[in-house]
């Protein structure tokens, strides 16, 4: 049993289909990823069910709600199809992102102020069917704002320019990027939403984001799916727990 006051860890499980699709077939399967990680201690099972089904695919989405015996938090972007599949299958927590059909990977955080209006009725069906409704956004005030009055109950800051910076060595503004994720964190907090952390982190960046006590929730995919080719999914996961519980304490 995890100490109280430890971190939850999801792992996103996209990039198996990603390797999966660019071959074609059936392997590797993205839902014998998320039986392993399962096993290795995580709390919970991300995967995004993009506009082009790049990825993960509605069979995936299909076979998760069956299998899974951790949550599932379905990143969807704000559209009629995709709200209908989350209406659907009804899983613990959906995650509104951003999406273009043109980026590689979700760039930035949704813009909630702008369209907070629509937002606000697109999340309502959602929170009525029993899901958890997560704001993926930056670290910033005026959009937090937007996603607690449009009620949601958890949001996702982006960590990838923190990352970024500290990978390509650009020192002063990683340390920028990471007390403003600090910032948001506590000020998050403050209104009594769920914080969550996410995008881009590896085991040379989680450790300072995990020492955050407002913090409840990192989801990491990418990195362990590439560290998985080297030591292995469960001992790649293993070593990420392991970490953010010595950050925690």
């Amino acid at each position: 049993m995890k100490p109280l006051g430890s971190l939850r860890l999801g792992v996103n499980i996209d990039h198996v289909a990603t390797v999966r699709n660019a071959r074609g077939g059936d392997t590797p399967d993205p839902l014998r990823a998320a039986r392993i990680a399962q096993e290795a201690g995580c709390d919970g099972i991300t995967a995004h069910l993009r506009e082009d089904r790049r990825h993960i695919s509605d069979a995936d989405i299909e076979g998760l709600m069956e299998v899974l015996t951790v949550p599932l938090n379905f990143e969807m972007a704000a559209t009629e199809e995709m709200q209908q599949i989350a209406l659907r299958h009804r899983p613990h927590a959906v995650c509104i992102v951003p999406e273009k059909r043109e980026e590689r990977t979700t760039e930035g955080g949704l813009e909630v102020a702008r369209e907070e209006n629509k937002l606000a009725h697109f999340i309502a069906p959602l929170r009525d069917a029993g899901c958890r409704v997560s704001i993926f956004i930056g670290a910033d005030q005026r959009q937090i704002e937007a996603a607690h009055r449009i009620g949601a109950q958890v949001i996702e800051l982006h960590s990838g320019a923190y990352c970024d910076a500290h990978h390509e060595g650009r020192f002063d503004d990683r340390d920028r990027e990471l007390e403003a994720l600090r910032e948001m964190s506590t000020f998050a907090h403050g209104l009594g939403l769920e914080v969550h952390v996410g995008h881009g982190l590896t085991y040379d960046t989680v450790q300072p984001v995990a020492a955050f006590p407002e913090v409840m929730e990192l989801n990491i995919g990418h990195f362990l799916i590439g560290e998985a080719i080297f030591r292995g999914l469960q001992p790649a996961i293993a070593e990420m727990r392991r970490l953010m519980d010595e950050a925690r304490g």
